[in-house]
Formats: structure tokens, sequence, C-alpha cells
């Protein structure tokens, strides 16, 4: 289905389709060439069913583009580089964008992100949508002050700070102890005691 054009329900070899998917994924342009056509179409995937349980391949919807027509696409971030702040253990690394939303000619449209993370140095550091250099030709849609990836401090799990305050307790000098019944009692002189 697509640009100008009807559906149109197409059968072919699963194991092609597979190989098919695996390069091109959905943000890469794919010519598909239906039956006897002489001419491949210029289409996108834009969907991709799989039976639960098993993931065999049950459908895939391609979807025809129009060389001159813009279109919106998500299309996949991927992560360069090492973060330092993951080398040093300051915290864990955090993905809260897989993709991001374009719109651009379908002869611009880029592959994927590559997002280099070596800036990571501290928890905390993140790097946000507004951050990335899109390709000429090519809008990033998502709102700038969105996260990609961030390091996020690990907390400790309550059970182990509760430890770790009762040994700071237990660490506590005698002189801030405050005094018991037996340490109010003054103490009988000598010459009294039997």
């Amino acid at each position: 289905f697509g640009h100008e054009l009807g559906s149109l329900a197409v059968e072919g070899p699963t194991a092609e389709l597979e190989k098919v998917i695996a390069q091109a994924g959905t943000s890469r342009l794919v010519n598909l060439k239906v039956g006897a056509e002489r001419k491949a179409r210029t289409v996108l995937i834009r969907e991709i069913q799989r039976k639960p349980g098993s993931h065999l391949l049950l459908h895939v919807d391609f979807y025809q583009v129009s060389s001159k027509q813009k279109m919106t696409v998500d299309v996949p971030v991927r992560l360069v580089g090492q973060a330092p702040a993951i080398a040093m253990k300051l915290g864990t690394l955090v993905v809260d964008l897989g993709s991001l939303s374009v719109e651009c000619l379908p002869g611009d449209l880029p592959a994927r992100f590559d997002i280099d993370i070596t800036g990571l140095k501290k928890a905390s550091d993140a790097i946000r949508v507004g951050e990335v250099v899109a390709p000429a030709g090519v809008t990033v849609l998502n709102d700038p002050a969105l996260v990609i990836v961030k390091i996020e401090e690990e907390r400790k799990p309550l059970a182990e700070e509760a430890e770790v305050k009762a040994a700071a307790e237990e660490e506590k000098p005698a002189a801030e102890a405050k005094p018991g019944p037996a340490a109010a009692r003054p103490e009988r002189p000598a010459a009294e005691k039997k």
C-alpha cells in the first residue's frame, strides 16, 4: 500500500523476506519487484507481524513511497563508544529513546543515528534529542529536551541502606551514649561497703 496506490496482496519466500528485514529494518528503502513487473517499486517496511511464541514471520506491510513527497519515519538509535562513567562504575547506562522520529524525502532517509556516549563521564550526564545533528534534508520531530541516553546513579537497596545506618549508630563514641539507670546512681564510699 502507499503513495497513490491501493492495497495489493503479494506472497514471497519467507527466507528471502527474513534477509530483507535483517538488512533493511524499518528505516531503509527496499526495491520490491511484484510478479512480472519490469520496474521495481521503492518501498519501506512499515510493520512486521510474527507468530507469538515461535517468532515465525506471518505478515509484512510494505509502504510504497514517492521520491518527491516527504514522509515520517522512526529511525533507530545506535550507541557508539564507551561511557567513562560506566567504566568507573558510577552508574547504569539507561536508554530512554531507541529511535527518533524524522521527516524527510525518501532519498534523504538515514539508516540510523549514531550517538557517541564517550562524553558521559559522571552520574546524571545525559544526551538529549536537541544535541543530535541530523543530516541535510532531515528534520527530527521529537522534543529537543527529551533524553535519549543517560547515566543513572545506582541506588542502594533499602535493606543495604538500613545496615549502613545501623553500623553508623554502633560506631558512635561512648560519650555520646545516654546514661542508663546504673550510671545515674552514685557509687558508695569504700567505708560504707560491707
